[in-house]
């Protein structure tokens, strides 16, 4: 009997607020995020692809970080702002389950490309003559694969743990998306075994996959401070500041909200983190990356030049 009232559950999405003001402001205020976001991280992923400059280990690293971005986004974004212009926004318990797949498995690869391009900078600093050998194309690749196997099936574990829950009472989650401290409370059986799976799981990478990047970093300092031009150690500290920003504001809104346990308090606190990195980190990272970064800057100016260019000439000859 229980089986079949989870199967056929509806839960209702309570968003972030009920206050009809500040739904319209958020409304808009957040979709105006999420545009600035698809168009950032979509941006970066074609400039990398289209400039040969950026051909490099270093930028598809950057651009398989900018495609996470943008589908970690677009997995949570579309449904909170349906929970500010809907009376009562709903999510059927099958699209609850894969939203929480995406997300987690989503979270795995962003965290553990996060290390791939830690691990990388020591490999271009640590290492620059034999950089282009080790870092070969099929090195990249199996590097950048890993986190997609991993994460995909840490996903699929942790989901068929809330598979394996029963809901038959409340269907109000206290979130904006279908996230697992506020939806396990909600399971009329017993949540241990989920809710230890959830935090081991998320206690191990978050630990691992940071000490994979503290470990690189202990190896790129002093190795950027025997180098020989100050110009190479400007360079190697501007990428190496646009990697550890990124790391720190990801990382630290990550360990407060997957190392508290569930609870009232943790859940409110937990909406505000989350709309941190479901939306301000996914927008933010091109930013930083852009900005902060040389090559990326001009080959952004060259691409506007050539278009400004193909404006008064053939298309014949901008397709050269």
């Amino acid at each position: 009997m229980n089986e079949n009232v989870t199967k056929n559950l509806e839960f209702v999405l309570l968003g972030l607020t009920h206050r009809l003001e500040l739904q319209i402001l958020f409304f808009v205020l957040f979709l105006t995020m999420y545009i600035i976001t698809v168009v950032g991280n979509v941006g970066m992923v074609v400039l990398v692809q289209i400039t040969p400059q950026l051909h490099t280990p270093m930028y598809f690293f950057l651009s398989h970080l900018s495609f996470v971005d943008l589908c970690f986004s677009s997995n949570v974004s579309p449904k909170m702002l349906e929970t500010f212009i809907m009376e009562k926004a709903t999510i059927s318990y099958s699209a609850c389950l894969v939203q929480c797949y995406l997300f987690i498995a989503l979270v795995h690869v962003e965290m553990y490309i996060l290390a791939v391009m830690a691990f990388d900078r020591y490999m271009a600093i640590h290492n620059p003559l034999l950089y282009g050998s080790k870092m070969s194309p099929n090195v990249c690749t199996t590097l950048v694969s890993v986190p997609y196997i991993y994460g995909s099936l840490t996903g699929l574990m942790e989901t068929m743990w809330t598979y394996s829950l029963s809901f038959c009472g409340p269907n109000e989650i206290n979130h904006f998306y279908c996230a697992d401290p506020p939806l396990i409370k909600l399971a009329c059986s017993s949540t241990y075994r989920k809710e230890t799976s959830m935090f081991v799981v998320a206690g191990f990478n978050l630990t691992f996959s940071l000490l994979i990047i503290l470990i690189s970093y202990l190896y790129i300092f002093p190795a950027i401070f025997r180098l020989h031009s100050a110009d190479s150690r400007r360079k190697a500290f501007s990428t190496c500041g646009s990697h550890l920003t990124a790391v720190t504001i990801f990382y630290a809104t990550l360990l407060f909200m997957y190392l508290t346990p569930p609870s009232e308090k943790s859940v409110e606190r937990g909406k505000m983190v989350a709309v941190f990195y479901t939306t301000v980190i996914p927008m933010l990272n091109p930013m930083i990356y852009s900005l902060r970064n040389k090559d990326v800057k001009e080959a952004f100016s060259k691409q506007l030049f050539r278009k400004k260019i193909c404006k008064h000439t053939s298309i014949l000859n901008c397709l050269k």
